[in-house]
């Protein structure tokens, strides 16, 4: 081998790039000292682009094919080195592959909340995040702009820059909408597209566009939407009065199913208080009723009989307008008892008396009732003392 062929053997005669990762937008390639020599094959792929930099100018840049490197597919570098007759010598140009395919799932969130004006709740504050996906549309611009002499110009180091675009741009977006708060989650497609052409027309000078916006979930503060949630439950309760009814009859069949202690009190309460609303609506429906004659003597019956008074008996006088029957029965005592550390009960006066009966219930055990402040020995309470009249208090301590 002669020297002149060792000398070709150092040029470079095949130039492509093989992308393995997923994330490099911008390659260059490796030529170190190498010169590139005319005649080489060029191969760029599909969602590919290489451009050729001559002392630090663009000189030609190629879309997917692939290309054998002489002066008449070289117009601009060959214009740049004066190539006027077609001089067949190797040339040193740096070489850029671009990756023009979609990069996918880039994620965006607003770090404060954007204010925009609700027609419904005012002035809200709104949280965002979401994915978006970038291309190069114009890979000179691009390495003009943002990628430059990098060597691996990846995704990393431009999705902070286009999510400030991002988040600057969703405040008007969201705004320009004129979409209620509430309905937001119904138009994030047509917020998302919006956003995606605006931003692709904001982009345009680097050479990247945004064919696709997803915006994920608007959210909320918490107090706000705890506030929805409230007048969501009041609107699914609708009537406020058929749902306490319901609510009561519930509370009832959990109090049967729970025999005896609590359950039989608040069994006992609340049949009285659905006793009294079934009696008070029957009063407000039933027409009023003819005078009864007075009970306590027989009717009037015109002239009176020997013996007798002139004066026919005062009759009662009826019910007021107003009046919804007799008043409810009063509510028996509910006792409680304190034995060997538990509370027993509740038990009305002539079960408290059994127990007395049967000297569970001495001067000294605590008992307890509505209305008492505290427990207290059975002894000391005036209500329950006449029942321990014939038991004996406790003993004296002895020496």
């Amino acid at each position: 081998m002669g020297i002149m062929d060792r000398i070709r053997g150092e040029f470079i005669d095949i130039i492509e790039w093989t992308d393995d990762s997923r994330d490099t937008i911008v390659w260059r390639f490796p030529r170190y000292d190498n010169e590139i020599k005319m005649g080489a094959r060029l191969t760029v792929r599909e969602s590919q682009a290489a451009v050729f930099i001559n002392e630090g100018q663009v000189a030609d840049a190629y879309s997917p094919g692939m290309y054998t490197l002489q002066t008449q597919n070289m117009p601009i570098l060959s214009k740049l080195k004066g190539w006027k007759y077609g001089f067949d010598s190797p040339f040193r140009a740096e070489v850029y592959f671009v990756n023009t395919r979609q990069f996918t799932d880039l994620k965006w969130g607003t770090q404060n909340p954007v204010i925009v004006r609700d027609p419904e709740f005012g002035m809200v504050r709104l949280r965002a995040f979401g994915a978006f996906a970038i291309r190069v549309v114009d890979p000179t611009a691009l390495l003009r702009e943002l990628a430059g002499t990098d060597p691996q110009f990846r995704t990393e180091e431009v999705a902070g820059y286009l999510r400030q675009v991002i988040v600057g741009r969703l405040g008007n977006a969201l705004a320009t909408a004129r979409v209620p708060v509430l309905d937001l989650a119904t138009r994030q497609d047509v917020i998302g597209e919006a956003l995606a052409e605006a931003l692709t027309k904001e982009l345009a000078p680097v050479g990247i566009a945004i064919p696709k916006f997803i915006i994920e979930n608007i959210s909320l503060p918490p107090e706000v939407e705890e506030a929805i949630d409230r007048r969501s439950q009041m609107g699914i309760v609708g009537n406020l009065d058929d749902y306490t009814r319901f609510q009561t009859a519930q509370a009832i069949e959990e109090a049967a199913r729970n025999q005896g202690g609590a359950g039989e009190g608040l069994g006992i309460g609340l049949g009285m208080a659905l006793g009294q609303r079934a009696a008070g609506g029957m009063a407000g429906q039933q027409p009023y009723q003819a005078q009864q004659p007075y009970q306590g003597q027989p009717p009037y019956q015109g002239q009176p009989q020997p013996g007798q008074s002139q004066q026919p008996p005062a009759a009662q006088p009826p019910p007021g307008p107003g009046s919804a029957g007799p008043p409810p029965l009063p509510t028996a005592e509910q006792w409680y008892v304190g034995a060997n550390g538990q509370q027993l009960g509740p038990f009305d006066r002539n079960q408290l008396a059994q127990r007395v009966a049967a000297g569970e219930v001495r001067h000294d055990t605590l008992v307890w009732k509505t209305g008492m402040a505290q427990w207290a020995p059975a002894g000391q309470v005036a209500d329950v003392a006449p029942l321990l009249a014939n038991v004996p208090p406790p003993l004296p301590p002895q020496s």
